[in-house]
């Protein structure tokens, strides 16, 4: 059983997981978190919308799970969903594994380019805090899905939250720079 959340800018009772990007880090889906602060820190604001944390219970033990740590077999999953490659995990109901970094779309770049190799975008990539994504991938995982409510966040809880992105992208870029130093 897991609890979990996800940031959006109204509340969603029923998620759609053929709803978003197919070129997201786990292909298409519904996803989510379970650590409610990373929530809070992943939306960016917009004018004119509330930002809304929506929190659910998922049931999983009727489900096909496949969890990744950072890793050649994550990064290689990754980089064929960033470039709409046929899904190799499509019979998973749920996918869960670390957030790739701010930078994926030029690291992914960089490589196409031939600047770096493989093993050199995976020691990017493994740059900074390591966040877990839970994504629904089925009509199966989102029907065990329950919400259990939602919460609109304060300009104040907004603003401690951009306060520690902010926080945290500087040590992460400062931490990148190191990384990409040694590549030259």
């Amino acid at each position: 059983m897991y609890n979990l959340f996800h940031a959006s800018y109204q509340a969603i009772e029923k998620p759609d997981v053929h709803y978003g990007r197919k070129n997201a880090d786990m292909g298409q889906g519904f996803y989510t978190t379970d650590d409610r602060a990373f929530a809070n820190r992943w939306v960016r604001e917009s004018p004119g919308k509330d930002i809304v944390i929506n929190h659910y219970e998922l049931d999983d033990r009727s489900l096909k799970v496949k969890k990744f740590e950072r890793n050649k077999e994550w990064f290689d999953y990754i980089f064929a969903n960033r470039r709409l490659k046929p899904d190799v995990y499509e019979e998973y109901d749920l996918i869960i594994g670390p957030i790739a970094n701010d930078t994926i779309y030029e690291t992914f770049g960089i490589i196409t380019s031939g600047y770096l190799t493989d093993q050199e975008a995976m020691e990017l990539l493994m740059v900074g805090p390591c966040s877990y994504q839970i994504v629904l991938k089925t009509q199966k995982a989102a029907d065990n899905l329950k919400f259990v409510s939602y919460e609109t966040l304060t300009k104040d809880a907004l603003k401690e939250a951009a306060n520690l992105h902010e926080k945290e992208n500087e040590a992460y870029q400062t931490e990148f720079s190191k990384v990409m130093e040694k590549f030259k």
